[in-house]
């Protein structure tokens, strides 16, 4: 007797559950669905040969299961890593891990091959934004963070724990470009989209003043001393600068480059604002004389895409879309050609966006569209190690006065915080250096520790590049004085 629809049904139902219960037993959970789907369409069509008891799946062809797997927007090397990043927090090494965490070696090394392979660098992922990060600092003796983002943002952060502390309000209508921050982190400014720049108190998180101008607002930066913030405009290729307090601008100069003003920055002493180019080109203004000390038409081969001064304040290091970072003697406008560096090669892939100089000028950091964040030995010029884990171009970078972290921001939506505390005793650096034939020295004028070639006879160089420039430069202006005096 022929069995009823229902009956029929049923019995089909059943077969095709018991189909992709087996193929999800057989093929594992990665594309099994996928898989199992299609075998029931299959017999949906043809009507199944074998009973359902005796039904054995055939093992899924590899290309159909490569097929199915090229669904996802990940592979699953990438997913089981992501799982691993973010599940790794060394600033909290006494949380217990999560349980689909396994706790076995090959966890470990995978998690530290994701940087390069040999290096051990931990970090911690800080999220927070729902856009691309623009801007980076340390502040408040490098216990805080500070960063502005596209999502119109503009937020303090706790490093240790990571949390944010304050979302600063009365907040832009439009994606934060740049933020600054005051030497002694008093007060935060922050230009934006909407054409205007705020400064906000930084302990009560208090709106403080907001200046609106008739065009776009690239950077802003505070000088070291707090008292003026200079600002780069878009549209009319102005650099402006305004007193902190009364809120004026004290000096506001049009055409200042033949191109946009892609960044400006203080040097230590808070008398001179470089700034740089979509055209490739630096100058250097003087505040208190309100002229241009120092222009360089073709710096780079390509847009200049940020700078900084050393601390020392005698050189400024560029950035640029054409791959490569320099540094210049802005005493003199030229490559700072001896001692070591020229031009930082070979240290992205990309585009460079930004740079950041350590307190004592030994460690230059940058960050490019390669999703990379480089750290170079300056005295050397070399790059000593790439930070890799980012997920989109990284936006901006930042390194505390005490040198043990970096901070990087990025089109991802996140900041990073890298610990480089141990950065000389990594296998990778240790390798580099040998490779490379250096030996390190203490530097008798700053007693800094520096490095020189095996080649280089110990007792002739007794100081780090810094200070035989200073003394090379002190030499220049004493005999350029003496032959003044006997003129005159």
């Amino acid at each position: 007797m022929a069995s009823p629809p229902s009956s029929r049904k049923s019995s089909a139902q059943s077969r095709k559950t018991s189909s992709i219960s087996s193929n999800w037993a057989s093929t594992g959970r990665s594309g099994s669905l996928l898989s199992g789907s299609r075998r029931v369409s299959g017999e949906s069509r043809k009507g199944p040969t074998v009973s359902g008891s005796s039904y054995r799946p055939r093992k899924v062809p590899w290309a159909t299961l490569v097929r199915a797997l090229g669904r996802f927007k990940l592979f699953l090397p990438e997913i089981r890593r992501d799982q691993l990043l973010a599940a790794y927090d060394p600033l909290a090494l006494d949380e217990v891990p999560q349980p689909w965490a396994e706790q076995d070696t090959t966890s470990q090394k995978t998690f530290w091959g994701d940087h390069q392979q040999l290096s051990k660098i931990p970090f911690k992922t800080l999220h927070g934004h729902e856009q691309a990060v623009s801007s980076c600092h340390f502040c408040v003796d490098d216990t805080k963070l500070l960063s502005g983002s596209y999502d119109c943002t503009v937020k303090l952060w706790d490093a240790l724990d990571g949390s944010v502390i304050r979302d600063f309000q009365q907040r832009p209508s439009a994606p934060v470009l740049e933020c600054s921050v005051t030497a002694d982190s008093r007060r935060i400014v922050a230009s934006s989209y909407d054409k205007s720049v705020r400064a906000w108190d930084v302990e009560t998180g208090k709106l403080l003043w907001k200046v609106r101008h008739n065009t776009f607002i690239v950077s802003c930066k505070f000088s070291p001393d707090g008292k003026y913030v200079a600002l780069a405009l878009d549209l009319d290729r102005a650099l402006c600068i305004m007193d902190s307090k009364d809120v004026r601008s004290v000096i506001r100069v049009k055409d200042h480059h033949r191109k946009s003003i892609m960044a400006c920055s203080f040097d230590p002493d808070s008398q001179k604002v470089a700034s740089v180019s979509l055209d490739g080109s630096i100058k250097i203004w003087d505040v208190t004389s309100q002229a241009t000390l120092l222009s360089i038409k073709k710096a780079h081969a390509n847009a200049i895409s940020n700078c900084c001064f050393t601390f020392s304040g005698h050189f400024l290091c560029t950035s640029s879309w054409d791959k490569t970072l320099k540094i210049w003697n802005i005493h003199s406008g030229e490559l700072r050609n001896r001692g070591a560096c020229v031009t930082l090669v070979q240290g992205h892939a990309g585009s460079v966006s930004t740079c950041h100089v350590s307190r004592d000028s030994s460690l230059l950091i940058s960050g490019g569209l390669d999703k990379t964040v480089a750290i170079w030995d300056v005295g050397e010029g070399y790059r000593k190690l790439s930070l890799k884990g980012h997920d989109d171009w990284v936006t901006d970078v930042a390194i505390s006065n005490n040198k043990k972290w970096i901070l990087s921001a990025s089109k991802d939506k996140t900041m990073r915080l890298w610990n480089i505390e141990e950065i000389d005793q990594i296998p990778l650096v240790k390798e580099n250096k040998k490779a490379r034939g250096f030996k390190v020295k203490q530097c008798k004028g700053c007693d800094r520790p520096f490095s020189i070639h095996e080649g280089d006879d110990p007792s002739e160089v007794t100081k780090c590049v810094f200070c035989r420039t200073d003394e090379r430069n002190q030499q220049a202006e004493a005999s350029s004085s003496g032959e003044e005096s006997k003129d005159a």
